[in-house]
């Protein structure tokens, strides 16, 4: 039986090469990365065992000390690493219940306060609130109050995906594709009851070929931090540093963007704040 467990385990093994663990290889590999035998040395456990760990449910019977071995083996980062944890350890660190919620309304007169773009969104990346600079960066064509609608809702992920106005707005596409996916795995861990997030996936995995590709690779990451490289279809190209907050007693996130004063940035966003104005 294949588990989300032993499936993410299967592809972390195989994005390994040999030479970057010291493993040292001979003969024609039939599959790409790692063997599981030598993944299991690398680890400290008995080949048999870790097969057991990545074909069937077994995880319960891992301690701590061989799931923190097999994350050093596989060389996760952090994100990948906690990933791994709850996979393995279902209560660790999961949200209990749905995690659908509304924005507090003196969250949503903060974000819309703010000078530079500001976003709210929750754990399958639906938009809740949004300032103007916001609105006009993510998708300018989106009427200001639909986060406020639960039927009007835009979710970032689905616009990427299926459109209209998503990848088109990024110059690195490919990269941002990994990016919204490896945050719905790393969601999924902690929300794997969420009927919403599910839905979502499946609804991505069967309309979009680019998101099931990648959903099978298994990339996780949360996304708390980076920058993002618009081609946006009002000011053209740009990059925009941004960071991520979450707010207490909440599993909301506030996407906050920075641009450095007098440059590209800058004037990207001042042209915007002219759009703003000229609504």
């Amino acid at each position: 039986m294949t588990t989300e467990l032993g499936a993410f385990l299967r592809s972390r093994r195989a994005a390994l090469h040999p030479e970057q663990v010291g493993v040292r290889s001979y003969g024609t590999r039939r599959v790409p990365g790692l063997r599981r035998e030598e993944l299991a040395q690398l680890a400290g456990v008995s080949v048999a065992y870790y097969t057991r760990l990545e074909q069937s449910d077994h995880a319960e019977t891992a301690s701590d000390q061989v799931i923190e071995a097999l994350g050093r083996a596989l060389q996760l980062n952090g994100d990948e690493s906690a990933h791994l944890r709850r996979l393995a350890r279902p209560s660790y660190g999961r949200v209990v219940g749905p995690a659908e919620e509304r924005a507090r309304a003196s969250l949503v007169a903060i974000v819309e306060g703010m000078a530079a773009p500001a976003v709210v969104l929750d754990h399958s990346n639906d938009i809740h609130a949004w300032n103007r600079l916001g609105n006009l960066l993510m998708a300018h064509e989106v009427p200001f109050d639909a986060p406020h609608d639960p039927d009007r809702r835009p979710n970032f992920a689905r616009r990427f995906f299926l459109g209209p106005g998503g990848a088109e707005l990024y110059a690195n596409a490919e990269e941002m594709a990994d990016d919204v996916v490896g945050f719905l795995r790393y969601s999924s861990s902690l929300h794997p009851d969420d009927l919403q997030l599910s839905t979502l996936v499946g609804e991505l995995t069967q309309r979009s070929d680019d998101f099931a590709r990648i959903w099978a690779e298994h990339p996780v990451g949360d996304c708390g931090y980076g920058t993002h490289h618009y081609a946006h279809p009002l000011v053209g190209r740009f990059d925009l540093d941004y960071e991520v907050v979450r707010p207490a007693e909440s599993s909301l996130r506030v996407l906050l963007y920075h641009a450095a004063p007098g440059g590209p940035a800058a004037d990207a966003l001042e042209l915007l704040g002219h759009v703003c104005r000229d609504d």
